[in-house]
């Protein structure tokens, strides 16, 4: 539990994030974060204002089994299958979420007090799928503060549209390259243009924009140190920033174009660039790097809880730290380029290995879950 002398002395670099318009959500969340108090905690303490879930953050929780017991026993008398019962486990967690985070979404008007869950990883590359299990979600959660997640694959990009389009929130997730995320902000668009000729009221239609981080740095870093020259080695861990940062740059650009007012001028609400994967996977690195060098107005950080509790301890926020280095930002990434690592193949990867991962995750909590029903009497068939 966090003790008010703990609050007192390290709300300060959370309440400067905030206060530079960062928007700080919790990427994690589980039945016991929930019963025990811990979420509401976080945000009477913390700035937490949103919640952000994953299919890996759920087999995490639901996989160890702790606080599920009860609602398990319960499915398994039903007989359901494994999948619904994994659903029905899910949106509960995400239903009690939002209603505990429903106080900073009515004073934000809608801006935040957001809680997101995916859709079906499995579906990553179906889009009438995606587009069906999204509205499915919506309707199961039921809750006005939700965000559905669909991954930023070829076909995730009309599924947005068309979820959008219906008025839907949505939280796009798995962004690694710019040129994907430009294809993202322009299905968000063509989604809200769909529901203004629909006569849907764009001011409750909101939506971020999942741009991953520290994956990037993984990856290329893998990549320089292979190579192993002093050029190579100079420019390990800055393509992760350079990568968000330009990001930002295409995020201002568009969302100010002659497209955008004329959406802007019927309500509509910017899709915000959110901060995703923002724990650092290189120990070498300060813990708080990806929230410290990622500071800009508009934008949404979500953190594991060990990166938030780091930046309350130890965060250096000190203004706008992306739009400054724009200039710098496309230097880095062509250097890398020149070197002979190639961005485009490194994204793709990245991509295809997000996607891959989640259906892991998501295939084990299945069998968990199966495992759980079964030791009830129940098959899961």
């Amino acid at each position: 539990m966090i003790t008010v002398t703990e609050v007192t002395a390290t709300a300060g670099a959370l309440k400067r994030l905030s206060d530079e318009g960062v928007s700080i959500w919790l990427d994690d969340l589980s039945r016991k974060r929930i019963e025990s108090g811990n979420l509401a905690e976080l945000v009477d303490t913390r700035n937490v204002v949103g919640v952000t879930t994953n299919p890996s953050i759920f087999q995490a929780a639901i996989g160890s089994g702790e606080g599920y017991e009860e609602q398990l026993a319960d499915l398994a008398v039903r007989k359901v299958t494994v999948e619904e019962a994994v659903r029905m486990m899910t949106t509960a967690d995400v239903r009690a979420a939002a209603d505990i985070l429903r106080p900073v979404y009515d004073a934000t008007g809608g801006q935040d007090g957001r809680v997101s869950i995916e859709v079906d990883p499995r579906l990553a590359h179906h889009t009438e799928a995606t587009i069906a299990e999204a509205k499915q979600l919506a309707w199961l959660v039921d809750r006005p503060n939700v965000m559905i997640k669909i991954p930023a694959t070829q076909a995730g990009l009309p599924a947005i549209t068309e979820v959008i389009g219906r008025g839907i929130s949505v939280n796009v997730t798995l962004i690694f390259s710019l040129e994907r995320y430009r294809e993202v902000m322009d299905a968000y668009l063509a989604g809200l243009e769909k529901a203004r000729a629909a006569g849907i009221d764009l001011a409750t239609i909101h939506s971020v924009a999942s741009f991953f981080v520290s994956r990037v740095d993984s990856e290329i870093d893998k990549r320089l140190t292979a190579l192993g020259t002093d050029d190579a080695l100079a420019l390990k861990g800055k393509a992760a920033l350079a990568n968000a940062r330009l990001a930002y740059q295409a995020y201002e650009e568009v969302f100010s174009g002659d497209r955008w007012t004329a959406l802007a001028g019927a309500k509509a609400t910017k899709q915000r660039p959110l901060w995703a994967s923002t724990g650092v996977k290189d120990p070498s690195y300060k813990d708080t790097l990806y929230v410290d060098e990622l500071v800009a107005p508009g934008t949404v950080n979500t953190m594991p809880e060990a990166t938030l509790n780091a930046t309350a301890d130890h965060g250096d926020v000190h203004g706008d730290t992306v739009t400054v280095g724009y200039a710098q930002a496309r230097a880095d990434l062509d250097a890398v380029e020149r070197l002979g690592v190639s961005y485009d193949v490194v994204v793709k990867q990245l991509e295809d290995e997000g996607v891959a991962k989640f259906e892991v995750a998501w295939q084990d909590l299945l069998d968990a879950v199966a495992k759980s029903l079964s030791s009830k009497g129940v098959d899961g068939e």
